[in-house]
């Protein structure tokens, strides 16, 4: 587990109050798919449970893990009732026999060692695992273009690369490449699940505030980086964080 993969924890609250939450439409894609009532689900990486609630209200009894304790303390002040395990992925036990198994902008940060074996052996025989991730991006070119450009001094990109390089312009990205190759999991699925929101500029610079590139900046950095894009944001700004998702069925 990465330095950068704990960066979030000293900004918990900020993190719950500017990460966009996740849409119904995300959990009908995801029970869809599964075809059959959904009963449990463990979380990997659940943060301050913004796809928790999303599952959560559904029904389902959700474990949710993560290996930072300040984003669970935030989680359980939300969701008081949903079961925490202070954990990474790679230190929780096998098995459970769960009928979901899912990740929300957080699968990149596991060990690929072995990944999918411990996916499958937390699964039931045809259990359904969901990854959903996807960048928040302003949806007019010409202010993204001038906020890479603000940024440049001290930051090239706040993107995380494919865990396994594959390119942007290819049609299944990762993880679904990954799950494509495993003999552990059949029928792999991609989607898009829109998501597309107006915000205020200060807003969306407190979204930036809680993405790691950016906490991994000196204070004192991160603090002019963010003035000098807040100074060439409009007061509102469009916010296109569509999300891309990814389903696999363990094999039976």
């Amino acid at each position: 587990m990465s330095g950068r993969a704990l960066s979030f924890g000293a900004v918990a609250e900020t993190y719950e109050r500017f990460r966009p939450g996740y849409p119904d439409s995300l959990a009908d894609l995801v029970l869809a798919y599964a075809g059959r009532p959904v009963r449990t689900a463990l979380e990997i990486g659940a943060g301050t449970g913004k796809a928790t609630r999303l599952f959560a209200q559904r029904g389902i009894a959700v474990t949710a893990t993560d290996p930072d304790e300040a984003m669970l303390a935030e989680l359980r002040k939300q969701l008081p009732t949903v079961e925490t395990v202070h954990a990474a992925f790679e230190d929780l036990p096998p098995g459970g026999g769960y009928g979901l198994v899912y990740a929300a902008a957080s699968l990149h940060w596991t060990n690929p060692d072995n990944r999918w074996p411990r996916v499958a052996a937390m699964l039931e025989p045809g259990g359904v695992f969901a990854s959903v991730g996807g960048r928040t991006l302003l949806a007019d070119p010409a202010l993204l273009a001038a906020v890479n450009a603000a940024r440049a001094p001290f930051l090239d990109s706040d993107e995380i690369p494919s865990p396994d390089g594959t390119p942007p312009e290819q049609a299944m990205q990762w993880p679904g490449t990954e799950l494509q190759q495993s003999d552990l999991f059949e029928d792999v699925q991609q989607s898009v699940v829109e998501r597309r929101s107006m915000m205020s500029a200060h807003d969306y610079v407190g979204l930036l505030s809680t993405i790691s590139a950016y906490l991994e900046l000196p204070a004192a950095t991160r603090e002019q980086v963010y003035s000098r894009i807040l100074d060439v944001l409009p007061e509102m700004v469009e916010v296109n964080a569509d999300l891309v998702a990814h389903l696999a069925r363990r094999v039976p």
